[in-house]
């Protein structure tokens, strides 16, 4: 299972839109499986500064596997799973409306009321 991870292996990237498959050179390989030895997934977060450095430089040059390769993922093999997850801040969900629970409505009718 080594030599077909070194020779053919993908990482798949989870996104927040699912699953990427990337497809790195073999230098690349080489690497991500020393860093994937201990651990099958490991979030972008724990990654060093290096290694954060080339998985985003991977994702960034477009070399996904192709949908057809992706639905055989079976025959190809996963040398490792990074997670990544959105920083804080980077997409900033719409604000959200107060909840008001039954009784501050009632108090509010009737602060209503008595004016």
């Amino acid at each position: 299972m080594l030599i077909e991870k070194l020779a053919a292996g993908v990482v798949q990237v989870q996104t927040p839109i699912g699953p990427r498959y990337v497809i790195p050179s073999f230098v690349q390989r080489v690497y991500l499986l020393w860093m994937f030895r201990n651990f099958a997934i490991l979030p972008h977060a724990v990654l060093s500064r290096r290694q954060q450095r080339m998985i985003d430089r991977m994702c960034g040059e477009q070399r996904f596997a192709s949908m057809p390769y992706v639905n055989g993922m079976d025959d190809v093999p996963v040398i490792g799973t990074v997670e990544r997850r959105p920083p804080p801040g980077a997409d900033p969900l719409p604000p959200r409306r107060p909840v008001v629970s039954e009784t501050a409505r009632v108090l509010t009718a009737e602060a209503r009321q008595r004016s």
